[in-house]
């Protein structure tokens, strides 16, 4: 099944969402429009009538998304002409939704993850590429500056030296050694990539409903004391505590047996 939504499309494979960004021409680069019907995408996946349990994001043909369309930009469409307008009205109300989405997120790297492409693939709880995919931070190419959160996201995935650098030079890095640098999860054969996501993706979707506190706890961390997380977690455990999930992962567990969680 397949539900089309503006240079986006969403396949069903069980209760795994993909999410397709939608442009292959123009590797992916995300318009505004793309990145509304990215929003909209979210929304339909996000529904509980629709059954999905998780999502895996990547991108049709070449690339997974080489930065925003800067075509779009030149011509000014949607009356969005400035650069910095365009993120609050459009990208940003997108990337909350990635954050706040209470499904786990695999993003599938193809090809090339740059400027916001490289934001969105950063998203995900679980990061994967193909081998011959690559990650850039391209806005000092065109004399911009960081955006899509990437100046909070880089310090805390590999640390203020190198997100200096990979910003400031603007160098291509490849997947193997964005997963030496603890970038990115998992890099996998081009061939197999959405083979190894989906498998990831599926396994998520068999886990408990605390999958969603466990995303939530993990994106306030950074902001959080120690005190004030310890207490997020507190509060995080007594509500998965009340979850049918969690009487049947100790109902399994006693009777040796795997559990079968229903994500309620």
């Amino acid at each position: 099944m397949r539900t089309d939504f503006e240079r986006v499309y969403v396949t069903a494979h069980g209760n795994v969402a993909v999410m397709t960004l939608n442009h292959p021409e123009a590797l992916n680069a995300a318009s505004v429009s793309m990145v509304h019907g990215m929003a909209d995408a979210l929304t339909f996946i996000d529904k509980a009538e629709n059954g999905f349990r998780a999502i895996v994001i990547t991108g049709e043909g070449r690339g997974f998304c080489s930065g925003a369309n800067l075509a779009e930009t030149q011509n000014g469409r949607s009356g969005e002409r400035n650069a910095g307008d365009a993120l609050e009205t459009a990208y940003h109300p997108m990337l909350r939704k990635l954050r706040d989405c209470r499904l786990p997120i695999v993003t599938a790297v193809n090809g090339a993850a740059a400027g916001i492409g490289m934001s969105i693939a950063l998203m995900g709880d679980l990061i994967t590429a193909g081998r011959s995919a690559y990650f850039l931070q391209a806005f000092a190419r065109i004399g911009l500056v960081p955006d899509g959160g990437s100046t909070w996201l880089l310090p805390r995935l590999v640390g203020l030296a190198r997100a200096r650098e990979l910003s400031l030079l603007a160098e291509k890095l490849p997947a193997e050694t964005a997963l030496e640098w603890g970038l990115i999860n998992r890099v996998f054969d081009d061939a197999v990539l959405m083979e190894e996501a989906l498998k990831l993706a599926a396994r998520l979707a068999e886990g408990p409903h605390s999958l969603a506190l466990v995303r939530r706890l993990y994106w306030e961390s950074p902001h959080n004391t120690f005190e004030q997380q310890i207490d997020m977690e507190r509060q995080s455990q007594q509500r998965a505590g009340r979850t049918k999930d969690f009487v049947e992962g100790v109902t399994a567990f006693l009777q040796k047996r795997p559990a079968k969680f229903k994500g309620e």
